[in-house]
Order: structure tokens, then C-alpha cells, then sequence
């Protein structure tokens, strides 16, 4: 019995990964790289093999919830959620969460910006995976962690595809003692 030709990428994940991420040089500012990750939810193989490695990293033990950083966050957490069987959670840009929410406002690297959370989003005891694309200063993530806890939640790992340990986040996220998973780094910005 023959079996179908595998993609000699796949065997390396990271790396299968890693090559489809786009760099745009000079955006949103002279000197920065911007990590696009676009082009790995374009192509439904890329796209599967991502959700995959964060699938397999969760499904025992699982967490309570998943919780999303606004924007593209929601769409890697919300997956997620729904392969693991568990409840998603948006954390959302300030004003744009229309029931009673708490905020956090925190620096990243082009300026300053506020999150909020529902108030019932999460029930004291859950345990919450923190989801965002990217990492680079650590801000938002910090933020989000922040917003959970202060609703009694349990924030078990920060996840996201990228790093960019240069900026000094994700450092910065494991020095305040939480766990961390990233698919892939980046070196620069």
C-alpha cells in the first residue's frame, strides 16, 4: 500500500509555519517588521497545521476557557475554543463591549491602549489559556492577565504564534511568572 507524499515542512511545524508569515518592511513605522500572519489563514493546510500545534498543546489537560486579544487573537482563541469543547472569551478594544466590563490600560510600542473584559466573562477558578497572535512587548498580554485575574480567573499560559524576543515581552511575561508557548521568533521588530 502506497501512501501519499508527505510535505517535508510538516515534520517541522515551526518551520511550515514560519514560512508562511509575511514580513512588511517600514509598517506601521520606518524600521519595523511587521510579522503579517494573513497569509497562514489564507490557505487552509497552513491554517490547520497552525490550530493543530495549539490543539494538541491543550486537549489534556484543557483549560476552562480561552480567552482571545483584540483582533487577531479572536481568531486563532475562538477556533481553539470550539476544537477543545470549551467557552471563548473576547478581550475587546475599549467602547467596544456592550455590557458592564472592567479595563485595564497598559503602554505598548507606538503609544498607550485600554481593554476591557465583560464582568462575567469568567467565574472565579477558571482556568484560561490567554491567546494572541503576536508578542512583542508583552502589553497586551500583561493587560489581558490582568483583567482575568482581577475577575478570579486562573491564567494558566500565555500562547501566541509569534515572538519577537527582542522587544523584551515575552521575557517580561515570564519574569511575572506566567508560562508561555510560542510557535515561532522572530528576531528584530
Amino acid at each position: 500500500m502506497s501512501s501519499a507524499p508527505r510535505d517535508p515542512l510538516i515534520s517541522d511545524p515551526g518551520a511550515f509555519i514560519r514560512a508562511h508569515i509575511r514580513t512588511v518592511p517600514d509598517w506601521p513605522e520606518a524600521g519595523v517588521m511587521f510579522r503579517d500572519i494573513t497569509p497562514l489563514l489564507a490557505n487552509p493546510k497552513v491554517f490547520r497545521v497552525l490550530i493543530d500545534q495549539f490543539v494538541h498543546r491543550y486537549f489534556s489537560p484543557r483549560p476552562d476557557v480561552v480567552a482571545g486579544l483584540d483582533a487577531r487573537g479572536f481568531i486563532i482563541g475562538s477556533v481553539l475554543a470550539y476544537e477543545l469543547g470549551v467557552s471563548f472569551v473576547p478581550i475587546r478594544k475599549k467602547g467596544k463591549l456592550p455590557f458592564t466590563t472592567v479595563e485595564e490600560t497598559y503602554e505598548l510600542e507606538y503609544g498607550s491602549a485600554t481593554v476591557e473584559i465583560h464582568t462575567d466573562a469568567v467565574k472565579p477558578g477558571d482556568r484560561v489559556v490567554l491567546i494572541d497572535d503576536l508578542i512583542a512587548t508583552g502589553g497586551t498580554m500583561m493587560a489581558g492577565r490582568r483583567l482575568l485575574e482581577r475577575l478570579g480567573a486562573q491564567v494558566i499560559e500565555g500562547a501566541a504564534i509569534v515572538d519577537l524576543p527582542e522587544l523584551g515581552g515575552s521575557q517580561r511575561l515570564r519574569d511575572s511568572g506566567l508560562p508561555l508557548f510560542t510557535l515561532v521568533d522572530f528576531e528584530g521588530h
